[in-house]
């Protein structure tokens, strides 16, 4: 594995890990309060998270696909969370 490889897999994870917190959160609270989550910014976020997963397929980058496809399962369950219960 190359040294960008294994740096991509660090980067992944620190910025995935960052929404297991929230994820936590807002499961626990059910129903989210409306003011705890912007349905715009998630969505928009999850949309460019869905492109990078994409290009990351495109460029065969092991990290890129997978911390990615994480981030999106992350931040659409915030995103489900608030539609249902928001």
């Amino acid at each position: 594995m190359k040294i960008s490889e294994i740096l991509g897999f660090i980067a992944g994870a620190l910025t995935t890990f960052a929404f297991i917190p929230g994820v936590i959160l807002i499961w626990s609270m059910k129903p989210t309060p409306a003011i705890a989550i912007s349905l715009l910014m998630y969505s928009s976020f999850c949309l460019g998270v869905l492109c990078w997963f994409i290009f990351g397929i495109m460029i065969k980058s092991r990290p890129v696909i997978f911390w990615n496809f994480v981030t999106l399962c992350l931040a659409s369950t915030i995103l489900v969370y608030k539609y249902m219960y928001g």
